[in-house]
């Protein structure tokens, strides 16, 4: 692993040099190449789409934590968030459809994906995490299990029940945004000092952190939500 006197991802990137921070972590590349071959072995008898669902998951696992996107995270918190958001919303669906988890029940996984979505933005945790590779890693793991485990519920069965778990994660996620765009002051000080050279300052890196969950994050929540809904409802209608 990388200098624990720096961010994990390394030090900030700056506007002439962001899209070459790509991270060669060894350890990195050699944990996700041992997933790879563990994941293709064990769907090697199953449905195409499983296997193309774990083929999009390690391309969404690339793009969070190899790709330029893991540095930005160090230079501005907007695209912490939207880091957060790839995990999320993209690398767990993709896992929950190659390789579910089973018998979660949706409560207990939505429990877990609100408590490691508040800690992300809690201040202290955040400065944790950013001093200390062994916190990143841990609380990345958190958000990440907790999602997997959260669409594997969802998405086993697209019913009404299972959208009525969507809106209280929904209504988190709002309420995240707008604190994060309507205080009046930055919380996050690890990155006073990285957002200038992007032309703006850390308040408003921070309120476009709010903006970003709240529509690129809530909106297709909201989608699926109401695709869960009208499936439920034309089944109803069929019966």
């Amino acid at each position: 692993m990388q200098d624990s006197a720096q961010p994990y991802c390394g030090p900030a990137p700056g506007p002439s040099d962001w899209a070459q921070a790509w991270n060669f972590d060894p350890v990195l590349l050699a944990a996700l190449g041992a997933c790879a071959g563990a994941g293709m072995l064990a769907l090697r008898h199953v449905s195409g789409f499983r296997q193309r669902s774990f083929g999009l998951a390690g391309a969404f696992a690339v793009l969070a934590f190899v790709s330029p996107l893991c540095a930005m995270t160090v230079a501005l918190f907007s695209a912490r968030t939207l880091h957060h958001l790839v995990v999320f919303s993209l690398l767990a669906p993709a896992l929950a459809l190659a390789l579910p988890l089973r018998r979660i029940p949706p409560g207990l996984a939505l429990a877990a994906v609100s408590a490691a979505l508040w800690l992300w933005h809690l201040p202290v945790a955040y400065a944790a995490a950013w001093d200390s590779a062994a916190i990143y890693w841990a609380m990345q793991a958190a958000l990440l299990l907790s999602a997997w485990a959260f669409w594997s519920a969802l998405l086993a069965r697209p019913a009404l029940g299972n959208a009525m778990w969507l809106l209280p994660l929904i209504a988190q996620m709002g309420l995240l945004g707008a604190i994060l765009t309507f205080a009046p002051a930055p919380f996050y000080a690890e990155h006073l000092a990285t957002t200038q050279v992007f032309g703006t300052d850390a308040l408003r890196d921070q309120q476009l952190a709010g903006l970003i969950m709240w529509v690129p994050g809530m909106v297709p929540l909201a989608v699926l939500s109401a695709v869960f809904g009208w499936r439920a409802l034309a089944h109803e209608v069929r019966a």
